[in-house]
């Protein structure tokens, strides 16, 4: 059974975006809190883009986490839950022939890790 009717409200690019968003955030979701610590970061990048890739139209996820703030992180335990601010991701994601990249990453202007569409071919 096709998807398509479920859908079919929308434009192809808009679905396009869709996918790639709701990817986003389903990683913003699962995954922030998750303990982290500058030897567990290459495991964890590696497994959030695994997990990502299996959602619908997602061609490609790139995570990079932030060492620099697990560097300063000043306490006994050696690790930090992970947070927005450490996140650098981009998520590609394609619906027929619309592919979209959507990005989030901490803009420091507006203190917040923003999730935005960065790309639309």
């Amino acid at each position: 059974m096709s998807d398509q009717k479920y859908f079919q409200n929308i434009t192809t690019r808009e679905r396009a975006i869709f996918e790639g968003a709701i990817t986003m955030g389903a990683l913003f979701h699962q995954f922030v809190g998750t303990p982290v610590s500058i030897d567990s970061v290459p495991s964890l990048e590696k497994a959030i883009e695994e997990s990502l890739a299996l959602q619908p139209c997602i061609n490609a996820v790139k995570v990079k986490i932030n060492r620099e703030m697990l560097e300063k992180a000043e306490n006994e335990y050696e690790y930090l839950s992970l947070t927005g601010d450490m996140l650098d991701v981009r998520v590609s994601s394609q619906y027929q022939d619309v592919k979209v990249v959507v990005r989030m990453q901490y803009i420091k202007e507006l203190e917040y890790p923003l999730m935005y569409v960065e790309e639309v071919d």
